[in-house]
């Protein structure tokens, strides 16, 4: 099996079957915030455009770059399709023009041609990705791997029973734009942000051992910012707080860790994975390589010489018009929150939409500013403040009323959402970093949930998952209690990836934690678990599995 990275999260899979090309991105995403990294850009893509197969992960736009797809990639290709609750990928790649799909059924072997099996794990979360993240692992005549990029999959068993692997492609730095937008003291932001650096850097880790592949490639991340009022997001020198790891920090992490079997990943790197499980590296130049890793501030700052007038671009497309918010937003959402019961349940409070102007979205005021740049308005008074208000389930004009989230946002993409009812906030404005954001108490998934399911069919969903994800009856036992077996947040089943210290249970695959007394999440205010205490552990069910203790 030949693999070539085309950058990021992108792979060219040579195989019996014919070619299987995975989330090939090259343009910029997110409002123009987020690039490759390192730059693709230069690329000869020739192989790609006629691939026999195409694997689109999840909507993302580092993964999902349909300026790409629509005018590089061959329409005849056939596109491998993750089991997912809702069409959005279906109908994003139909309306590119692919017309050839295969749906795969989650965790089920599909049989393609030359003997070549894949089988695909749809995550299906409402906070997996924009409602769906997936990861696919390819069998070719007993040669395999695991092409997990962003996904975190919590159905150990059925991956491990494809076969043993001998490559296992993962994310491992951040994808995020907490705590960066939040107004919390600098000290806080560093404390959040070494903790989201060490933590993703270890479950990545613990997806390593669990898998146990021969050959580990950290790739999916992180991407560059080339924007001058982003370009202080970049993890340039190391920084312990920065949620953006490069692939050498957790190379070595890894190494530090007793993982010598990794190997770095660079587009254009080529790696041949035999039946014997061995490895024949072909990577990049070695003076490219010094490059990137030893002048990080040198080499981002030509690519962002080489991108600028893209950036001028994009930013001249958005919208200058400036149409009436709230009664569009009213019309559209209030509908919405007549029926998500759940989710206004879960919210319990109300959201405050700052809308704030821009100076000159081409770029006039461009500078290397820490983030006060062009583009996003920081800093201006408001010129509207719209209230979603989750108590009386109303979007309304704000007059006063206590708010626990507060986001303020630049109008010309607030514009571009409601022009377009645009269902996802989450995973396209809120990716972009170009806002602000302030909460009082700890973290709500609800309100992120909402803002990633402003359409009929998401929230349907949305409200369904949850009711089901209310009944959980299966049990574990965690020292002296017994608790509901899998984690209210994700489903991660707390056997395998839990464990419990003084009367908290963890769930390691996001870090959140419950006081097993009460039941209470000490993460998020919006979730509890099931709890009781073993009153006589004599009567337990001998069958209940245990949740290991820390």
């Amino acid at each position: 099996m030949r693999i070539t990275s085309v950058g990021h999260a992108g792979l060219l899979v040579e195989t019996s079957a014919g070619r299987i090309l995975c989330d090939p991105w090259f343009n910029p995403a997110f409002f123009a915030s987020w690039f490759p990294f390192p730059d693709n850009e230069a690329m000869d893509t020739a192989q790609l455009h006629t691939a026999e197969y195409l694997y689109v992960s999840h909507l993302h736009h580092d993964h999902f770059d349909a300026e790409w797809l629509r005018t590089r990639m061959s329409k005849d290709t056939v596109v491998l399709l993750p089991d997912y609750p809702v069409r959005d990928l279906r109908t994003s790649l139909e309306d590119l023009g692919f017309r050839h799909f295969v749906q795969t059924r989650d965790l089920e072997p599909t049989q393609l041609d030359g003997g070549v099996q894949v089988m695909v794990n749809a995550l299906t979360s409402p906070t997996d990705g924009p409602i769906g993240d997936s990861a696919i692992l390819i069998d070719d005549n007993g040669t395999r791997i695991l092409n997990q990029n962003d996904a975190r999959p919590v159905d150990e068993p059925r991956i491990r029973s494809f076969g043993p692997l001998a490559g296992h492609f993962l994310q491992y730095s951040g994808a995020i734009w907490y705590p960066m937008v939040y107004d919390f003291p600098a000290r806080m932001k560093q404390t959040v942000g070494r903790r989201k650096r060490r933590n993703g850097m270890a479950r990545a880790l613990n997806y390593v051992e669990q898998y146990g592949a021969e050959h580990v490639f950290p790739f999916a991340g992180p991407p560059c910012f080339l924007d001058d009022e982003l370009f202080h997001l970049n993890d340039l020198d190391g920084d312990d707080a920065n949620i953006f790891p490069d692939q050498w920090v957790f190379l070595d992490f890894l190494r530090e860790r007793g993982v010598t079997n990794t190997h770095l990943l660079l587009p254009g790197t080529v790696a041949e994975l035999g039946p014997d499980r061995s490895c024949r590296l072909e990577q990049v130049d070695e003076r490219t390589v010094a490059r990137i890793r030893d002048d990080r501030t040198g080499y981002l700052r030509e690519y962002q010489a080489r991108r600028a007038d893209r950036i001028r671009a994009e930013k001249a497309g958005w919208p200058t018009t400036r149409t009436d918010l709230l009664t569009g937003l009213r019309e559209w959402v209030e509908p919405l929150l007549q029926y998500a019961d759940r989710t206004c349940e879960g919210i319990n409070g109300r959201v405050l939409v700052e809308v704030v102007d821009t100076p000159d979205a081409t770029g006039a005021e461009e500078g290397a500013d820490g983030g006060t740049g062009a583009g996003t308005g920081a800093g201006a008074a408001p010129t509207e403040q719209i209230l979603f208000d989750f108590l009386d389930r109303r979007v309304a004009r704000w007059a006063g009323e206590e708010c626990r989230y507060r986001f303020e946002l630049p109008r010309p993409l607030v514009e571009r959402m409601v022009a377009e009812r645009c269902p996802d906030w989450a995973n396209e404005l809120f990716l972009s970093c170009r806002f602000k954001a302030a909460r009082k108490g700890p973290f709500n998934e609800f309100v992120t949930t909402f803002f990633a399911s402003l359409s009929t069919e998401r929230m349907a969903y949305v409200e369904g998952y949850y009711a089901e994800l209310s009944q959980t009856e299966e049990r574990a036992r965690a020292g002296d209690h017994v608790v509901q077996r899998l984690c209210p947040h994700l489903k991660a089943d707390l056997v395998r990836f839990g464990s419990h210290r003084d009367g908290i249970l963890t769930c390691r695959l996001h870090d959140w934690e419950f006081d097993l007394a009460t039941g209470r999440c000490l993460t998020s205010d919006d979730r509890k678990i099931i709890s009781e205490a073993r009153v006589n552990p004599s009567d337990d069910d001998p069958d209940l599995p245990e949740i290991p203790a820390a």
